[in-house]
């Protein structure tokens, strides 16, 4: 009979005919016969099984055994004896070369007609025993795939005892070993669930073995821990963690982490590998071992190792979101990965560029999956805007990519980020500041924040841009007896010249720290602004003055002379006078008293009160980015605006409103304003207002800087219970109290009162208004009749004889930007510019101002953005509509610079001979020695810091370059099917992509 199956089947009928012959066959094959016939037809049978060249043919095979099987159950035990099996698995089955891949699943089929057999046990040892060798030999995922599905099915043949431990050990480094060599969808979809079924049956050990969960993990962690140069472990080692029970985490992660013997390296190729898993799709809960190995990590305080991981994988991670498959899982680990680190803006700022472009295809995908992902990816986006404020120009693309999605409230941001930080101790992130490899390529130099030191940060930076403040004080003489300004001058120094791309300024921080400032808490920029000043002009007023004797001037007079002489520095470069002058309503007798100031602090009008019809009669006017032209008419006013800063209240009293174009002149039949003199009478055909009404003003729901000016310097009634003290009525009357600005100073710093009491909630309040900043700005001082004439006399801009007033002329040199809702937190930054004059150095002043024209656009004036250790550029655009895209970031201190005229020519006139103005700074010795060394100092750490990352970086996983998966989106729209970034799917390609 075995002859005739085997012509049968060697023949060439179709295979229809030799199915029913071979139906006969077998018919025939139920019935009795004798042991020899039995076996020759197990001999075919088992040939064909194994060596058929067919399909066909192994069917026929497998058919066969079956039926002997079931039908001769005696031959076929003696047939399937331990010595077949053990010549099967060792020596294999056919013609030397081409040895049968179905040894295994032939093994399988037959056992299931010898389990009641006298020699079971005998096969059942035999197989503990060989598949335990057949696991150390490395088998190939297909091959695995069948022991485990042997093992699976006959749990006897399971090794036992140590043996089982070692088999579990074996099969995970199997596992590591696994590769899928094809990228077609059909075979990676068969190779995964050949993993699957491997991974299974380690879980079914371990289920009746959970002594054997610990030591396998510990050569799971083994594998991805290692350093040695190999290629790296399978991503279908991921398969494995999914089936340890989560209840057994805690412990583990334990463990890991204090176990001394685990170096950082080691540790860090786990970590990373693990990481990578993300990309595996049929794994379950691998986000929850990536997030406790990483909060594992962080409470022991390995910082270094953590910072690298996240740093080098975070990009991969963030590419997987494209995929619906795995997207679950890469969000979380992405969430915990970006909250975790807030000592430093890399990690969210790797992610700038490819945030839009994945919002893009999250859209376009439109699934739920998709929509859940874009509000996470928002709400984590925005908790990441609040953390790392001041950075608009980076910020603005990303914003507008989110705008349509939901924004979380202060108080889920702030849950968020305090839930998962890596320490509530800010001191021991202390040293992991931004890496910078070098200089901005700005040319500038950063400044490090020290915990909360960005408000001295600011300020330090907008100070170092005032070019003439910064060469006056580099240009110090050595042993002046000003140890705060030395301190100042050493800072500024290594600004100007250090190769290092931020320096600490944790001297002067500690130099000239206000005693009530709390250590380690957000300060108002603006009071430490002002006390900096308050102490530099002090220390230099008790005798210890910096400058050399002012070299005499042909238009100097004596007194003048001997006026700047007598100013400190920050007189000199910050000081303005302004007239404060109370006139009592009933007897009408005025008094006056002038006083300095460094700064303007302006508060924000009552809502109810019209901005741009206030009281002021000063011309303040605001000049926008364009070429600046003398003007002929500006500068005639009189008055006397009133000096009280102004609180934002609504019960404010203010002077009858008159709006700001039309003060200056009255019809007649007008009231004459009660505080004007006769003296200082206005010819109405010199209105200096006649062209303010042309100039471009904010929009009527905004404010600007001539608005709050404005508002500051309009007169104010004291009435009630704020009654003015009359001397000369010996009793408390009603006043008007106006002020003037009687000198303008060479820098005006600008302070806008955004922080005000609020009584209904008990407390400070942050004014959120946006406030348009000129580039430019006009400001009139009143003068002497007699400066005037002299001033006119030499083509002073805006100043006309008899009118008391003549006008100063500023540019907008930096801003100081408050981003948060309060005083007491959020964030500063600052946008700085150079403002110089364009006469050239050296060229004699005549009196008479260069034209205009010979200024620059203002719009080409470079601007630069300084955030802490991050210098960019930038541009006054950015300036005007940083509060339009970031509604909590709003200008706090404004500096401008007075252009070259007149009177600041004695002044810049004096710097110029004290220390070479503009020019090359000249340090002195110890400092440039100081310089000199520290920039060796750091291209020595530049070396080893690059050696010892080059020895950290090769210890991270290899793994496919990221930014493929988001190319491959931008350029394949058209793919479809379940794995693409697309709802639906993808092709071949993009799958294999993802796991590999």
């Amino acid at each position: 009979m075995d002859k005739i199956l085997e012509a049968v089947v060697m023949s060439s009928y179709p295979n229809n005919v030799k199915q029913g012959l071979v139906r006969r066959v077998i018919e025939a094959a139920k019935q009795p016969m004798d042991s020899e016939q039995c076996w020759s037809m197990l001999e075919l049978s088992t040939k064909l099984y194994l060596t058929g060249d067919t399909k066909y043919k192994r069917e026929i095979g497998k058919e066969v055994l079956e039926v002997y099987g079931h039908y001769h159950p005696e031959e076929f035990e003696e047939f399937f004896n331990v010595r077949f099996l053990l010549s099967l698995l060792q020596e294999g089955y056919g013609p030397l070369g081409k040895r049968s891949h179905y040894v295994l699943d032939y093994i399988q089929l037959g056992l299931q007609f010898v389990l009641e057999s006298p020699s079971a046990n005998s096969i059942f040892s035999l197989l503990r025993i060989e598949v335990l060798r057949k696991v150390c030999e490395r088998p190939s995922p297909k091959q695995c795939a069948k022991i485990s599905k042997l093992l699976t099915q006959h749990p006897q043949c399971i090794p036992m005892g140590k043996h089982q431990l070692l088999f579990c050990q074996q099969l995970i480094r199997c596992i590591g070993q696994f590769q899928c060599i094809s990228e077609g969808e059909e075979e990676i979809m068969e190779f995964l669930e050949q993993v699957n079924k491997v991974s299974g049956l380690l879980q079914r050990i371990w289920r009746t073995q959970t002594s054997a969960i610990l030591p396998s993990l510990k050569e799971l962690f083994t594998i991805i821990s290692s350093t040695e140069e190999q290629e790296a472990p399978s991503n279908a080692l991921a398969s494995v963690v999914q089936f340890v029970p989560l209840e057994l985490m805690d412990g583990v992660i334990r463990n890991l982490t204090n176990d001394d013997s685990i170096t950082d390296v080691q540790m860090m190729m786990a970590i990373g590998r693990m990481i990578d898993w993300v990309s595996w799709p049929l794994g379950k809960n691998i986000d929850k071992w990536i997030i406790a190995l990483l909060k594992g990590l962080a409470a022991v305080k390995k910082f270094s190792i953590l910072i690298e991981v996240t740093l080098s994988k975070i990009e991969k991670v963030f590419s997987k979101l494209l995929y619906p498959i795995v997207r679950e899982g890469a969000l979380s680990v992405l969430q915990y990965m970006l909250l975790s680190f807030q000592h430093s803006h890399e990690a969210f700022h790797l992610l700038l560029p490819h945030i839009p472009r994945l919002v893009a295809s999250l859209k376009k995908e439109d699934s739920n999956s998709a929509t859940s992902s874009l509000e996470q990816l928002a709400e984590l986006i925005h908790c990441m805007f609040f953390r790392f404020s001041g950075f608009p120009d980076l910020y603005e693309p990303v914003l507008e990519a989110i705008k349509a999605l939901p924004i979380p409230n202060e108080d889920r941001i702030k849950h968020l980020l305090g839930q998962n930080a890596w320490t509530s101790q800010k001191n021991e992130l202390a040293c992991f500041y931004p890496r910078l490899a070098s200089k901005s390529e700005t040319g500038k130099i950063g400044l490090i924040n020290l915990g909360n030191t960005c408000y001295m940060n600011s300020i330090i930076q907008s100070l170092f841009m005032a070019s003439d403040f910064r060469h006056s004080v580099l240009n110090l003489t050595e042993g002046n007896s000003q140890p705060l300004m030395t301190k100042l001058q050493w800072l500024f120094a290594f600004l100007e010249h250090s190769q290092r791309p931020a320096i600490s300024p944790e001297t002067f921080l500690s130099a000239s720290w206000p005693p009530w400032f709390t250590p380690g808490a957000q300060q108002d920029c603006s009071e430490y602004l002002k006390y900096l000043l308050d102490r530099l002009h002090e220390e230099e007023k008790t005798g210890k003055r910096i400058y050399q004797k002012l070299k005499e001037s042909s238009l100097t007079s004596q007194s003048v002379e001997h006026h700047y002489l007598n100013k400190t520095l920050v007189e000199k470069m910050f000081g303005g006078k302004m007239m404060t002058k109370i006139r009592c309503l009933k007897c009408l007798n005025v008094s006056s008293r002038e006083e300095a100031f460094t700064d303007l602090s302006l508060a924000f009008p009552p809502s109810d009160r019209n901005e741009h019809g206030n009281t002021s009669i000063l011309p303040v006017e605001e000049i926008g980015p364009q070429f600046i032209e003398p003007r002929e008419d500006a500068g005639q006013l009189t008055g006397s605006p009133g000096i009280q800063r102004k609180a934002p209240m609504a019960s404010d009293h203010a002077a009858p409103s008159v709006s700001v174009e039309t003060l200056g002149y009255q019809e007649q039949g007008e009231a004459a304003n009660p505080i004007r003199g006769n003296d200082v009478g206005v010819d109405a055909a010199k209105d200096p207002l006649s062209a303010f009404r042309e100039q471009a003003r904010a929009p009527k729901d905004s404010r600007s800087v001539p608005d709050l000016i404005n508002y500051f310097l309009s007169p104010e009634r004291l009435t009630a219970e704020n009654k003015y003290h009359c001397e000369k009525c010996a009793s408390l009357q009603d006043a008007e109290k106006v002020a003037e600005l009687t000198e303008g100073p060479h820098y005006l710093i600008l302070t806008l009162l955004r922080f005000s009491f609020d009584p209904r909630t008990m407390k400070r309040k942050k004014i959120l208004d946006n406030v348009s900043i000129p580039v430019v700005l006009k400001l009139p001082i009143l003068v002497a009749p007699e400066e005037t004439e002299e001033v006119c006399r030499h083509g002073k801009d805006g100043a006309v004889p008899g009118s008391g007033f003549m006008t100063l002329v500023y540019d907008l040199c930096s801003v100081v930007v408050h981003s948060g809702i309060s005083s007491e937190s959020g964030h500063y930054y600052c946008y700085s510019r150079e403002c110089t004059d364009t006469a050239p150095h050296g060229q004699p002043w005549d009196g008479v101002p260069k034209p205009a024209s010979d200024k620059q656009l203002d719009f080409e004036i470079q601007w630069y953005l300084f955030n802490d250790t991050r210098v960019s550029f930038s541009s006054f655009e950015s300036v005007s509509n940083v509060t339009s895209f970031f509604p909590k970031d709003t200008a706090y201190v404004l500096f401008y610079r007075q252009r070259l005229d007149h009177q600041s020519c004695l002044l810049h006139e004096a710097l110029a001979e004290a220390g070479r103005l503009h020019g090359e700074s000249s340090l002195h010795k110890d400092l440039m020695e100081a310089i000199s060394k520290d920039n060796i100092l750091f291209l020595q750490e530049q070396e080893k810091e690059a050696r010892n990352r080059a020895a950290y970086i090769s210890a991270l996983p290899k793994s496919p370059l990221w930014w493929r998966d988001l190319d491959r989106d931008k350029d394949d729209d058209s793919s479809s099917g379940g794995c693409s970034p697309a709802a639906g799917g993808g092709g071949s390609g993009s799958f294999h992509g993802l796991v590999f």
